[in-house]
């Protein structure tokens, strides 16, 4: 697939998706922040609102620690706000929403039903 035949918003929502998870690992020393994998970027046709989705490896969306990473994230927003605007020049800098992605569960979940299925 060409560069051009992928839309400005896809392209924005990658390099986001790219710079936000440089950032985890590079840039914020909040240890809760370590265990996160950005898995999605979508972002709103006038580029307004970043949508990010993350999931923690061996974490369910019911533990406490997945409530306290939101949070911490959510009061980082600012930092990455600017950090995003800084480093890639937008003109207009997306509003950031975490959400927690809970397809790594399901699928973890549904290997193990197959897994169980295919023992019995």
């Amino acid at each position: 697939m060409s560069n051009q035949a992928v839309s400005r918003p896809t392209r924005v929502a990658q390099e986001i998706r790219r710079t936000i998870a440089q950032l985890l690992v590079q840039e914020v020393k909040d240890p809760r922040f370590q265990k996160i994998s950005i898995t999605d970027c979508k972002i709103s046709k006038d580029l307004s609102i970043a949508k990010l989705h993350f999931s923690m490896i061996g974490f369910n969306e019911s533990d406490p620690e997945v409530t306290e990473t939101l949070a911490a994230l959510e009061k980082a927003k600012g930092f990455f706000r600017s950090e995003l605007g800084r480093r890639l020049r937008l003109r207009i800098v997306p509003d950031v929403r975490f959400y927690y992605d809970n397809i790594p569960e399901h699928v973890q979940h549904m290997e193990d039903l197959i897994n169980k299925a295919l023992n019995s």
